[in-house]
């Protein structure tokens, strides 16, 4: 699924049915239709991808150079999030919420000359919704869609078991592969991509870059919504994993850009040859915000109380970490999301830091010190239990965040290990199951379905509900809330999940940023340094030398 179809079309939610391709108004200028076509964007991802099978791609890095080669369907507006023609010129959807009929442009051609048809869409449903390739993350999205009818070379319309609010994203965001690339399924294609996208992979050196070259057959190059976009010959991921290591490249011209982290913004990105050469811009912008979380392995004793997990959770001292090495570019969570979506309670508070409470918490849940050695202890299920667990994370700046936390946790009789450990084997162990808590983040989107990450029917094998979140009230409302299509009846059913979940405590909830943080050369030429829901570096193109 392409990444820009991760947030949702904000015409859709308020106009939910019904002849949708009829609702587009007047969409805003994106890029610059008249910009030159030449030059190269060079950039970074921070390790290599473990697949370019859309079909098995597991990472965001594999996602983010996907998201150049394949199209989908229909496409948003980066400044309004309208949907907006692609694959499919017009589109339909019946009064009932349960047909959704596109129709293609005939001049779009796969990378292999092949053109794209309406059984192409159909194979890539079925081959998306096939539950032995399927990622059980997405297979929420895709458990409404009944089948998929081909009603001509270039007509094809999804039938839907229910109504469910994200229907037409889950339809309309799906990449469109060819059945001839991708049919065998013994053919794994993990260095491979043919799309019918505006790029087309030229080269993978593995440890190296990956390199795309713009498809000069691409359909979109003259339309309205794409005419100011996809300007640069080429495209080139340089695959550098350490961040000083990252910065220098950059400094030395060899990328073109590059996000930086609050730390690199306000102490390294200083003096000659910034502001000459090379800039950097802080943004705001409607861009949903990842957000950082421990959870808690809720099938482990220890964590079975919920004053224990709010106590974990008061004991975190979040304002101290993000002025430290967020110099205040962060804001404290206040939830399972990120406190700015819509789907979030407008009532909710960030989380405090508050020791005196967290001990107060503890002593009501049972733990005390009684053997004096240090650590709190508690006898469970017949057997004293001292208060140790460890957080398993991927390293990098989770190292120095989690020791101040260890720190503060001791103070209070609680002794945390951080193991450090490569992403496979962080992987392997959230799958297994096989973990105390895990440090990591979830993106953002602007209206979200929680069934994917909170609803226990996730807690399953490679699902994202991997700490075995469970409240029967939860599931009711989020089976509920999926099946509402106006939004007005929806949000206080969101706003209600999103309490209850933060009332739980199954994460520590940690923080998000506040704003997009970016360097470029003065090569890159650009119409604004930000669009409302993308930074637009698909709509920047080379400065002629």
């Amino acid at each position: 699924m392409r990444i820009r179809f991760l947030i949702l079309s904000l015409l859709f939610i308020f106009g939910a049915v019904g002849s949708a391709h009829q609702l587009r108004l007047k969409e805003p200028i994106i890029g610059n239709p008249n910009a030159p076509v030449g030059g190269t964007f060079t950039t970074t991802i921070d390790a290599e991808p473990q697949s370019l099978n859309p079909l098995r791609t597991a990472d965001g890095y594999g996602q983010a150079i996907e998201s150049y080669c394949f199209d989908s369907l229909l496409q948003h507006n980066i400044e309004t999030y309208d949907y907006e023609p692609s694959l499919a010129e017009k589109w339909d959807v019946s009064k009932d919420g349960k047909f959704y009929t596109f129709y293609l442009r005939k001049n779009a051609k796969f990378h292999n000359g092949e053109p794209v048809t309406a059984a192409d869409v159909k194979f890539s449903f079925d081959a998306f919704n096939n539950p032995k390739l399927a990622d059980a993350a997405e297979k929420v999205y895709f458990e409404n869609i009944d089948h998929v009818d081909v009603l001509g070379p270039y007509k094809v319309r999804f039938v839907v078991k229910k109504k469910y609010f994200l229907n037409l994203d889950t339809i309309s965001g799906m990449s469109i592969l060819p059945k001839s690339a991708y049919g065998d399924p013994n053919k794994h294609m993990v260095h491979e991509m043919i799309g019918s996208g505006p790029y087309k992979l030229a080269r993978f050196d593995q440890g190296k870059e990956i390199v795309l070259v713009r498809n000069s057959d691409w359909w979109g190059f003259n339309t309205p919504e794409n005419k100011g976009s996809y300007k640069f010959k080429k495209i080139i991921f340089k695959i550098i994993m350490d961040s000083t290591a990252k910065l220098e490249a950059f400094k030395r011209g060899d990328l073109d850009y590059l996000a930086l982290t609050p730390e690199q913004f306000e102490k390294k990105t200083n003096g000659s040859p910034w502001g000459q050469t090379i800039f950097k811009r802080q943004v705001e912008n409607s861009i949903p915000q990842s957000q950082g979380f421990i959870g808690f392995n809720l099938s482990n004793p220890l964590f079975k109380d919920v004053r224990v997990r709010k106590a974990l959770s008061l004991l975190f001292n979040r304002p101290f970490l993000i002025q430290k090495f967020f110099y205040n570019k962060y804001e404290v969570a206040h939830g399972p999301w990120y406190s700015k979506e819509p789907d979030a309670d407008p009532k909710s508070k960030p989380f405090s830091f508050n020791p005196k409470k967290a001990r107060e918490l503890l002593q009501e849940a049972g733990w005390a010190d009684t053997n004096h050695d240090g650590v709190l202890d508690k006898i469970i299920n017949g057997h004293r239990v001292d208060f140790r667990f460890s957080i398993i994370n991927g390293g990098g700046p989770w190292t120095r965040w989690l020791t101040i936390y260890q720190q503060d946790l001791k103070k209070a009789g609680i002794e945390l290990s951080i193991k450090v450990v490569d992403w496979n084997s962080l992987e392997t162990a959230i799958d297994s199951g096989k973990f105390e808590a895990v440090a990591m983040a979830w993106g953002g989107v602007v209206y979200n379905d929680p069934k994917q990450i909170w609803s226990s029917s996730s807690h399953t094998k490679s699902g994202s509900n991997f700490i075995g979140y469970s409240n029967p009230e939860v599931d009711k409302l989020i089976d509920q809330a999926r099946t509402e299509l106006n939004t007005r009846r929806r949000l206080p059913m969101m706003h209600k999940i999103y309490s209850l979940i933060r009332n739980d405590y199954p994460y520590i909830f940690l923080w998000s940023s506040k704003y997009s943080l970016y360097a470029y050369d003065k090569r890159m030429q650009m119409m604004k340094p930000t669009y409302k829901y993308d930074v637009g570096t698909s709509t920047w193109w080379a400065k002629s030398q």
